[in-house]
């Protein structure tokens, strides 16, 4: 299925994600190549949610969020197949199909979690049974719950993310299921050895447009936490 990412919000998402300057070269010589100029007007930073970071070693991090709002969509489709499905009907809401059909800004991290915990009796079923996954754009900083735009389709809804302490394990590479499970189960080791109990379902956060070369790719695992 065709990304319906439009040039100017990728060439947006790249400048904020990717700030190594040998990078930032490179895809500006890959933006130019398809037309996008950074010099353009509308070339601005994407917002991303509020956090701040406890610890850092390495790839891992431990953050603490503040609360934040999401635009939010189930799909029952396969691990790859849902990201494309979700952010087709979430860049709907935020083009203008919500009320009262108002443009809302581009926001980092695109999210994708399962929709539902399965006893870890059954890890080998435990993606299948499940039945849907759950794509998520953060909403705009400037909205609340009382301002922000309602989604038209009955599929979109606006859910409120409480403030929480996260674990996070960031690696670049493609968006596959494998690079997800081996980078959650690398994030679940970190947790263990800290001493860290989970309180949510991993998450996986993506913050660069699809035509980023792989190895410029910023993809996180985020795990909700907390000291038993």
């Amino acid at each position: 299925m065709k990304n319906v990412f439009e040039p100017i919000l990728e060439f947006q998402c790249m400048r904020r994600c990717c700030l190594d300057p040998i990078r930032r070269r490179l895809l500006i010589a890959v933006a130019t190549l398809f037309g996008i100029f950074p010099w353009s007007p509308v070339a601005m930073a994407i917002d991303e949610p509020a956090y701040k970071v406890i610890e850092e070693t390495g790839k891992f991090q431990l953050r603490q969020y503040a609360a934040y709002l999401v635009a939010e969509t189930r799909v029952n489709a396969g691990f790859e197949e849902a990201g494309n499905i979700g952010f087709r009907r979430l860049f709907d809401y935020i083009s203008g199909n919500n009320e009262p059909q108002a443009k809302i800004a581009m926001t980092a991290p695109v999210t994708q979690s399962r929709g539902a915990k399965i006893k870890m009796t059954a890890p080998v079923s435990q993606t299948l049974e499940s039945g849907h996954y759950r794509i998520a754009f953060v909403v705009p900083a400037n909205y609340t719950l009382e301002t922000v735009p309602r989604p038209l389709d009955p599929q979109v809804r606006i859910r409120e993310v409480p403030a929480q302490r996260v674990a996070c394990w960031r690696y670049s590479g493609r968006w596959t299921q494998d690079n997800y499970r081996r980078s959650v189960a690398t994030l679940r080791e970190a947790l263990q050895a800290r001493g860290l109990e989970e309180r949510g379902e991993p998450v996986l956060a993506r913050y660069n447009p699809p035509f980023t070369p792989w190895f410029m790719r910023r993809n996180e695992i985020l795990i909700p936490v907390e000291r038993p």
